[in-house]
Protein backbone atom coordinates (compact mmCIF):
# COMPACT_ATOMS: atom_id res chain seq x y z
CA UNK A 1 0.00 0.00 0.00
CA UNK A 2 1.43 3.38 -1.03
CA UNK A 3 1.87 6.26 1.40
CA UNK A 4 -1.04 8.31 -0.05
CA UNK A 5 -3.32 5.27 0.05
CA UNK A 6 -2.50 4.85 3.76
CA UNK A 7 -3.32 8.52 4.30
CA UNK A 8 -6.71 8.07 2.59
CA UNK A 9 -7.43 5.00 4.67
CA UNK A 10 -6.56 6.81 7.91
CA UNK A 11 -8.87 9.65 6.93
CA UNK A 12 -11.78 7.21 6.41
CA UNK A 13 -11.89 7.71 2.62
CA UNK A 14 -11.43 5.14 -0.18
CA UNK A 15 -11.07 5.48 -3.90
CA UNK A 16 -14.62 4.16 -4.22
CA UNK A 17 -15.91 6.88 -1.93
CA UNK A 18 -14.16 9.51 -3.97
CA UNK A 19 -15.50 8.16 -7.22
CA UNK A 20 -19.00 8.06 -5.82
CA UNK A 21 -18.86 11.57 -4.49
CA UNK A 22 -17.05 13.34 -7.25
CA UNK A 23 -18.13 13.56 -10.88
CA UNK A 24 -15.35 14.62 -13.21
CA UNK A 25 -17.85 15.20 -16.02
CA UNK A 26 -18.93 18.45 -14.37
CA UNK A 27 -16.86 21.54 -13.68
CA UNK A 28 -17.92 21.38 -10.06
CA UNK A 29 -16.64 17.81 -9.82
CA UNK A 30 -13.32 18.82 -11.36
CA UNK A 31 -12.84 21.63 -8.86
CA UNK A 32 -13.74 19.33 -5.98
CA UNK A 33 -11.24 16.68 -7.10
CA UNK A 34 -8.56 19.34 -7.51
CA UNK A 35 -9.11 20.62 -3.99
CA UNK A 36 -8.99 17.12 -2.49
CA UNK A 37 -5.75 16.42 -4.34
CA UNK A 38 -4.21 19.64 -3.16
CA UNK A 39 -5.16 18.97 0.45
CA UNK A 40 -3.72 15.45 0.31
CA UNK A 41 -0.51 16.76 -1.27
CA UNK A 42 -0.04 19.30 1.50
CA UNK A 43 -0.73 16.69 4.17
CA UNK A 44 1.72 14.23 2.68
CA UNK A 45 4.40 16.89 2.18
CA UNK A 46 3.87 18.08 5.74
CA UNK A 47 4.36 14.59 7.16
CA UNK A 48 7.37 13.65 5.06
CA UNK A 49 8.97 17.10 5.02
CA UNK A 50 8.46 17.56 8.75
CA UNK A 51 10.15 14.27 9.46
CA UNK A 52 13.05 15.24 7.20
CA UNK A 53 13.45 18.59 8.93
CA UNK A 54 13.37 16.99 12.37
CA UNK A 55 15.98 14.46 11.27
CA UNK A 56 18.19 17.22 9.93
CA UNK A 57 17.85 19.21 13.16
CA UNK A 58 18.65 16.14 15.23
CA UNK A 59 21.67 15.31 13.09
CA UNK A 60 22.98 18.85 13.40
CA UNK A 61 22.53 18.88 17.16
CA UNK A 62 20.03 21.74 16.93
CA UNK A 63 20.60 25.10 18.55
CA UNK A 64 17.03 25.46 19.79
CA UNK A 65 14.99 23.37 22.21
CA UNK A 66 16.26 19.82 22.36
CA UNK A 67 14.06 16.99 21.08
CA UNK A 68 14.07 15.52 24.58
CA UNK A 69 12.66 18.69 26.12
CA UNK A 70 10.20 19.12 23.25
CA UNK A 71 8.72 15.69 23.98
CA UNK A 72 8.71 16.31 27.76
CA UNK A 73 10.45 12.99 28.34
CA UNK A 74 12.58 12.41 31.41
CA UNK A 75 16.15 13.57 30.78
CA UNK A 76 19.48 12.73 32.40
CA UNK A 77 22.38 15.14 32.79
CA UNK A 78 25.92 14.14 33.64
CA UNK A 79 27.73 16.69 35.81
CA UNK A 80 31.50 16.36 36.18
CA UNK A 81 33.05 18.59 38.84
CA UNK A 82 36.04 18.96 41.14
CA UNK A 83 35.87 17.35 44.56
CA UNK A 84 35.18 20.29 46.84
CA UNK A 85 31.94 21.23 45.06
CA UNK A 86 30.14 17.99 45.95
CA UNK A 87 28.31 19.36 48.99
CA UNK A 88 27.08 22.50 47.24
CA UNK A 89 25.86 20.68 44.12
CA UNK A 90 24.00 18.19 46.26
CA UNK A 91 22.21 21.16 47.86
CA UNK A 92 21.47 22.96 44.57
CA UNK A 93 20.47 20.10 42.26
CA UNK A 94 17.16 19.23 44.02
CA UNK A 95 16.12 22.89 43.82
CA UNK A 96 16.88 23.01 40.11
CA UNK A 97 15.05 19.74 39.46
CA UNK A 98 11.97 21.08 41.23
CA UNK A 99 12.06 24.38 39.35
CA UNK A 100 12.59 22.72 35.96
CA UNK A 101 9.66 20.35 36.58
CA UNK A 102 7.46 23.31 37.47
CA UNK A 103 8.47 25.35 34.42
CA UNK A 104 8.80 22.59 31.80
CA UNK A 105 6.84 19.62 33.14
CA UNK A 106 9.95 17.50 32.67
CA UNK A 107 11.82 15.29 35.14
CA UNK A 108 15.61 15.71 35.26
CA UNK A 109 17.94 13.10 36.73
CA UNK A 110 21.60 13.78 37.45
CA UNK A 111 24.65 11.56 37.23
CA UNK A 112 27.44 13.20 39.23
CA UNK A 113 31.20 12.64 39.21
CA UNK A 114 33.62 14.35 41.59
CA UNK A 115 37.40 14.22 41.83
CA UNK A 116 40.58 16.18 41.28
CA UNK A 117 40.08 18.81 38.58
CA UNK A 118 42.98 17.55 36.47
CA UNK A 119 41.87 13.93 36.59
CA UNK A 120 38.26 14.92 35.83
CA UNK A 121 39.47 16.88 32.82
CA UNK A 122 41.40 13.90 31.49
CA UNK A 123 38.40 11.63 32.04
CA UNK A 124 36.14 13.90 29.97
CA UNK A 125 38.71 14.13 27.18
CA UNK A 126 39.13 10.34 27.28
CA UNK A 127 35.41 9.67 26.94
CA UNK A 128 33.46 10.46 30.13
CA UNK A 129 30.40 12.01 28.45
CA UNK A 130 29.82 15.02 30.67
CA UNK A 131 27.02 17.40 29.73
CA UNK A 132 28.30 20.07 32.13
CA UNK A 133 31.77 20.55 33.64
CA UNK A 134 32.52 22.65 36.73
CA UNK A 135 36.28 22.67 37.23
CA UNK A 136 38.86 24.24 39.51
CA UNK A 137 40.50 26.46 36.92
CA UNK A 138 39.85 27.71 33.40
CA UNK A 139 42.98 25.96 32.16
CA UNK A 140 41.21 22.61 32.56
CA UNK A 141 38.12 23.83 30.69
CA UNK A 142 40.38 25.15 27.94
CA UNK A 143 41.93 21.70 27.58
CA UNK A 144 38.50 20.20 26.96
CA UNK A 145 37.88 22.97 24.42
CA UNK A 146 41.15 22.16 22.64
CA UNK A 147 40.08 18.52 22.50
CA UNK A 148 37.13 19.65 20.38
CA UNK A 149 34.38 18.98 22.94
CA UNK A 150 33.57 22.59 23.88
CA UNK A 151 33.10 25.33 21.32
CA UNK A 152 35.37 28.41 21.58
CA UNK A 153 33.77 31.37 23.34
CA UNK A 154 32.16 29.26 26.07
CA UNK A 155 33.15 31.80 28.72
CA UNK A 156 31.11 34.50 26.96
CA UNK A 157 27.90 32.45 27.02
CA UNK A 158 27.31 33.05 30.74
CA UNK A 159 28.01 35.85 33.27
CA UNK A 160 31.42 36.58 34.86
CA UNK A 161 33.41 35.05 31.98
CA UNK A 162 32.14 31.63 32.94
CA UNK A 163 33.16 31.86 36.61
CA UNK A 164 30.38 30.41 38.78
CA UNK A 165 32.16 29.94 42.14
CA UNK A 166 34.98 31.76 43.91
CA UNK A 167 37.24 31.28 46.88
CA UNK A 168 40.57 32.49 48.26
CA UNK A 169 43.61 30.76 49.73
CA UNK A 170 44.00 30.37 53.50
CA UNK A 171 46.83 29.36 55.78
CA UNK A 172 45.85 26.54 58.12
CA UNK A 173 47.97 26.22 61.27
CA UNK A 174 48.27 23.97 64.28
CA UNK A 175 46.15 24.72 67.32
CA UNK A 176 47.42 27.84 69.03
CA UNK A 177 49.58 28.63 65.97
CA UNK A 178 52.87 27.86 67.77
CA UNK A 179 54.99 29.03 64.82
CA UNK A 180 53.15 32.39 64.67
CA UNK A 181 52.22 32.02 60.99
CA UNK A 182 50.10 35.00 59.90
CA UNK A 183 51.31 36.01 56.45
CA UNK A 184 52.72 34.41 53.32
CA UNK A 185 56.17 35.69 54.25
CA UNK A 186 56.15 33.51 57.37
CA UNK A 187 56.13 30.39 55.17
CA UNK A 188 59.61 31.22 53.91
CA UNK A 189 61.29 31.35 57.33
CA UNK A 190 63.57 28.63 58.61
CA UNK A 191 61.96 25.94 60.71
CA UNK A 192 58.46 26.19 59.17
CA UNK A 193 57.25 23.07 57.40
CA UNK A 194 54.55 23.62 54.77
CA UNK A 195 52.25 20.95 53.37
CA UNK A 196 50.94 21.47 49.84
CA UNK A 197 50.16 19.43 46.77
CA UNK A 198 52.28 19.21 43.62
CA UNK A 199 51.31 21.91 41.08
CA UNK A 200 52.32 19.55 38.30
CA UNK A 201 49.40 17.28 39.20
CA UNK A 202 46.97 19.36 41.28
CA UNK A 203 44.76 22.29 40.31
CA UNK A 204 44.60 23.72 43.82
CA UNK A 205 48.38 23.47 44.07
CA UNK A 206 48.68 25.75 41.02
CA UNK A 207 46.50 28.26 42.84
CA UNK A 208 48.73 27.86 45.92
CA UNK A 209 51.86 28.58 43.90
CA UNK A 210 50.22 31.59 42.26
CA UNK A 211 49.11 32.90 45.68
CA UNK A 212 52.73 32.80 46.88
CA UNK A 213 53.98 34.55 43.75
CA UNK A 214 51.16 37.10 43.92
CA UNK A 215 51.99 37.94 47.55
CA UNK A 216 55.35 39.36 46.45
CA UNK A 217 54.31 41.08 43.24
CA UNK A 218 51.29 42.78 44.82
CA UNK A 219 53.44 44.22 47.63
CA UNK A 220 55.95 45.87 45.31
CA UNK A 221 58.42 43.06 44.66
CA UNK A 222 59.77 42.19 41.23
CA UNK A 223 59.97 38.77 39.59
CA UNK A 224 63.48 38.11 40.89
CA UNK A 225 62.31 38.68 44.47
CA UNK A 226 59.21 36.57 43.86
CA UNK A 227 61.36 33.75 42.51
CA UNK A 228 63.63 33.84 45.56
CA UNK A 229 60.66 33.82 47.93
CA UNK A 230 58.82 30.96 46.23
CA UNK A 231 62.07 28.97 46.08
CA UNK A 232 62.57 29.39 49.84
CA UNK A 233 58.99 28.36 50.57
CA UNK A 234 59.25 25.14 48.57
CA UNK A 235 62.48 24.30 50.35
CA UNK A 236 60.28 24.15 53.46
CA UNK A 237 57.92 21.60 51.85
CA UNK A 238 58.89 18.12 53.11
CA UNK A 239 56.66 16.34 50.57
CA UNK A 240 54.47 17.21 47.63
CA UNK A 241 51.24 15.24 47.60
CA UNK A 242 49.38 14.23 44.43
CA UNK A 243 46.32 16.36 45.18
CA UNK A 244 44.71 18.62 47.75
CA UNK A 245 42.92 15.77 49.49
CA UNK A 246 46.20 13.96 50.17
CA UNK A 247 47.74 17.22 51.41
CA UNK A 248 44.88 17.67 53.89
CA UNK A 249 45.22 14.06 55.07
CA UNK A 250 48.96 14.50 55.58
CA UNK A 251 48.37 17.61 57.68
CA UNK A 252 45.28 16.64 59.69
CA UNK A 253 45.42 12.84 59.93
CA UNK A 254 49.16 12.21 59.84
CA UNK A 255 50.19 15.34 61.77
CA UNK A 256 52.78 16.44 59.23
CA UNK A 257 53.84 20.06 58.83
CA UNK A 258 53.23 23.36 60.63
CA UNK A 259 50.99 24.89 57.97
CA UNK A 260 48.76 23.90 55.09
CA UNK A 261 47.51 26.02 52.18
CA UNK A 262 43.91 25.24 51.31
CA UNK A 263 40.71 26.68 49.81
CA UNK A 264 38.76 28.88 52.21
CA UNK A 265 35.55 27.04 51.27
CA UNK A 266 37.04 23.69 52.30
CA UNK A 267 37.91 25.03 55.73
CA UNK A 268 34.50 26.66 56.25
CA UNK A 269 32.78 23.41 55.28
CA UNK A 270 34.99 21.48 57.72
CA UNK A 271 34.01 23.88 60.50
CA UNK A 272 30.33 23.43 59.66
CA UNK A 273 30.86 19.69 60.12
CA UNK A 274 32.13 20.33 63.63
CA UNK A 275 35.87 20.20 63.01
CA UNK A 276 38.05 22.71 64.82
CA UNK A 277 40.38 24.39 62.35
CA UNK A 278 42.79 27.26 62.97
CA UNK A 279 43.37 29.39 59.88
CA UNK A 280 44.29 32.83 58.62
CA UNK A 281 43.01 34.63 55.50
CA UNK A 282 46.01 36.69 54.31
CA UNK A 283 45.30 40.32 53.40
CA UNK A 284 47.09 39.82 50.06
CA UNK A 285 45.44 36.95 48.25
CA UNK A 286 44.53 35.36 44.93
CA UNK A 287 40.99 35.05 43.59
CA UNK A 288 40.42 31.33 43.04
CA UNK A 289 37.95 31.32 40.17
CA UNK A 290 36.10 28.15 39.14
CA UNK A 291 34.45 28.04 35.68
CA UNK A 292 31.32 26.25 34.45
CA UNK A 293 30.71 25.14 30.87
CA UNK A 294 28.34 23.10 28.74
CA UNK A 295 30.15 20.34 26.82
CA UNK A 296 28.75 21.11 23.37
CA UNK A 297 29.61 17.88 21.60
CA UNK A 298 28.03 15.76 24.31
CA UNK A 299 24.82 17.74 24.83
CA UNK A 300 24.18 17.73 21.10
CA UNK A 301 24.76 13.98 21.02
CA UNK A 302 22.46 13.41 24.01
CA UNK A 303 19.82 15.97 23.02
CA UNK A 304 20.25 17.69 26.39
CA UNK A 305 21.39 21.18 25.40
CA UNK A 306 18.28 22.99 26.61
CA UNK A 307 18.35 21.37 30.04
CA UNK A 308 22.14 21.68 30.41
CA UNK A 309 22.06 25.38 29.56
CA UNK A 310 19.12 25.79 31.94
CA UNK A 311 21.11 24.22 34.76
CA UNK A 312 24.15 26.41 34.13
CA UNK A 313 21.94 29.49 34.06
CA UNK A 314 20.30 28.40 37.33
CA UNK A 315 23.71 28.20 39.05
CA UNK A 316 24.00 31.98 38.66
CA UNK A 317 20.58 32.61 40.18
CA UNK A 318 20.31 34.25 43.63
CA UNK A 319 18.91 30.98 45.03
CA UNK A 320 21.86 28.91 43.84
CA UNK A 321 24.47 31.51 44.74
CA UNK A 322 23.02 31.60 48.25
CA UNK A 323 23.76 27.88 48.52
CA UNK A 324 27.33 28.49 47.32
CA UNK A 325 27.71 31.17 50.00
CA UNK A 326 26.27 28.93 52.74
CA UNK A 327 28.84 26.25 51.97
CA UNK A 328 31.96 28.38 51.90
CA UNK A 329 32.20 29.93 48.43
CA UNK A 330 32.41 33.69 48.06
CA UNK A 331 29.67 35.37 45.99
CA UNK A 332 30.62 35.71 42.32
CA UNK A 333 28.88 39.08 42.16
CA UNK A 334 31.17 41.17 44.33
CA UNK A 335 28.96 44.25 43.89
CA UNK A 336 25.92 42.54 45.41
CA UNK A 337 25.02 43.71 48.92
CA UNK A 338 26.29 41.34 51.60
CA UNK A 339 24.32 40.31 54.63
CA UNK A 340 25.90 40.59 58.07
CA UNK A 341 26.22 36.81 58.06
CA UNK A 342 28.22 36.82 54.81
CA UNK A 343 30.37 39.76 55.91
CA UNK A 344 31.28 37.87 59.08
CA UNK A 345 32.00 34.63 57.27
CA UNK A 346 34.12 36.17 54.51
CA UNK A 347 36.58 38.80 55.77
CA UNK A 348 37.41 41.39 53.14
CA UNK A 349 40.70 40.86 51.32
CA UNK A 350 42.59 44.14 50.94
CA UNK A 351 44.63 43.19 47.86
CA UNK A 352 43.16 40.53 45.61
CA UNK A 353 45.06 39.35 42.55
CA UNK A 354 43.70 37.35 39.63
CA UNK A 355 45.21 34.95 37.12
CA UNK A 356 44.51 37.63 34.51
CA UNK A 357 47.06 39.86 36.24
CA UNK A 358 49.71 37.36 35.14
CA UNK A 359 48.63 36.90 31.55
CA UNK A 360 45.95 34.23 31.90
CA UNK A 361 46.27 30.48 32.31
CA UNK A 362 48.12 29.75 29.09
CA UNK A 363 50.88 32.15 30.08
CA UNK A 364 50.92 31.01 33.71
CA UNK A 365 51.02 27.33 32.73
CA UNK A 366 53.90 27.78 30.29
CA UNK A 367 55.89 30.04 32.59
CA UNK A 368 55.52 28.17 35.85
CA UNK A 369 54.27 24.60 35.42
CA UNK A 370 55.21 23.31 31.96
CA UNK A 371 58.18 20.95 31.71
CA UNK A 372 61.29 23.03 32.23
CA UNK A 373 59.30 25.90 33.74
CA UNK A 374 60.03 27.78 36.96
CA UNK A 375 58.62 25.12 39.25
CA UNK A 376 60.85 22.43 37.73
CA UNK A 377 63.85 24.71 38.22
CA UNK A 378 62.90 25.29 41.87
CA UNK A 379 62.58 21.55 42.47
CA UNK A 380 65.95 20.93 40.82
CA UNK A 381 67.60 23.25 43.37
CA UNK A 382 66.28 21.10 46.23
CA UNK A 383 68.16 18.00 45.02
Amino acid sequence: MSFWQRQLKQSGLTIGHLRGRLRLRSFKGFVSMFLVGAILSVAIASCSGGNANNSANNAAGGSGASPVAANNKDVELTLVSFAVTKAVHEAIIPKFVEQWKKDHNQNVRFKQSYGGSGSQTRAVIDGLEADVVHLALALDTQRIEKAGLIQPGWEKEVPNNGIVSKSVAVLVTREGNPKGIKTWADLGTNGVKLITADPKTSGIARWNFLALWNSVIKTGGDEAKATDFVTNVYKNVPLLTKDAREASDAFFKQGQGDALINYENEIILAQQKGEKVNYVVPDVNISIDNPIAVVDKNVDKHGTREVAEGFVKYLYSPEAQQEFAKLGFRPVDETAPQTKELAGKYPKVKTLGTVGDYGGWDTVQNKFFADGGLFDKIQAQKK
